[in-house]
């Protein structure tokens, strides 16, 4: 199963395939969430939970509230009801156009504190250095190969302000690394994140699995890095 997941992450229809399916998903909270906008609430709550405790931490260790970056932000479901309500500015990165159109509506009574919708994937940007004090990965990661991964963790620490964060929240698989062909995206295990992150020079300051999911979904854990 590993070996079919890194043979299609070699492959130029990895990134085209995953293109062509969220074309065609519907720009809604259920959308983004593959039929599970049920769970967007305690999703939120647990990563409120999360993040706040940094946000309170002693001061070496403490975020500060400046800007913060959306990472496959979709619809901006999680710019709205997590990082608007934690920080000064959000930007949005989202290579689906469809989504950002929507986001510009479902935010528009947060407008004035938005500040770019950038309309590119997560292997195409170029964080400016020092700009964000949390970049924020959710649900996403899994469409990017793993060399694209790390040399994206690679950038975002050159974006991170000082005591700034990285921080993902992904499905974890119990081993290895499996394909998921409907979407083209694979699920990594917390082993296979942690080589990620090791060659991306970065280390994990502290990770949660969430509670209160279906029993049917993958474990899904947060996890801070710098």
């Amino acid at each position: 199963m590993a070996d079919d997941a890194r043979d299609a992450m070699t492959k130029k229809a990895f990134y085209s395939d995953a293109k062509n399916y969220w074309e065609k998903v519907p720009a809604t909270v259920d959308g983004m969430l593959g039929g599970y906008g049920s769970i967007s609430s305690t999703d939120i709550v647990g990563s409120q939970q999360f993040l706040k405790s940094f946000m309170h931490a002693p001061w070496a260790e403490r975020i500060q509230n400046r800007k913060a970056l959306d990472c496959g932000a979709g619809i901006g479901r999680v710019s709205k009801h997590l990082l608007l309500p934690l920080f000064q500015s959000v930007d949005l990165l989202e290579q689906e156009k469809a989504f950002l159109d929507e986001a510009k509506t479902y935010l528009a009574d947060k407008a004035e504190r938005i500040g770019d919708y950038i309309n590119k994937g997560l292997q195409d940007f170029m964080p400016p250095p020092k700009m964000y004090d949390l970049i924020w990965c959710q649900w996403v990661l899994g469409h990017l190969s793993d060399d694209h991964l790390v040399s994206f963790f690679k950038r975002c620490k050159e974006g991170l302000a000082d005591s700034g964060l990285i921080c993902i929240k992904e499905n974890i698989a119990k081993k290895g690394v499996i394909f998921d062909d409907q979407d083209s995206s694979v699920t990594r295990s917390y082993k296979e994140y942690l080589k990620v992150f090791n060659a991306a020079g970065l280390k994990v300051v502290k990770e949660h699995t969430q509670t209160n999911f279906p029993l049917e979904i993958y474990t899904v854990k947060i996890i801070a890095l710098r």
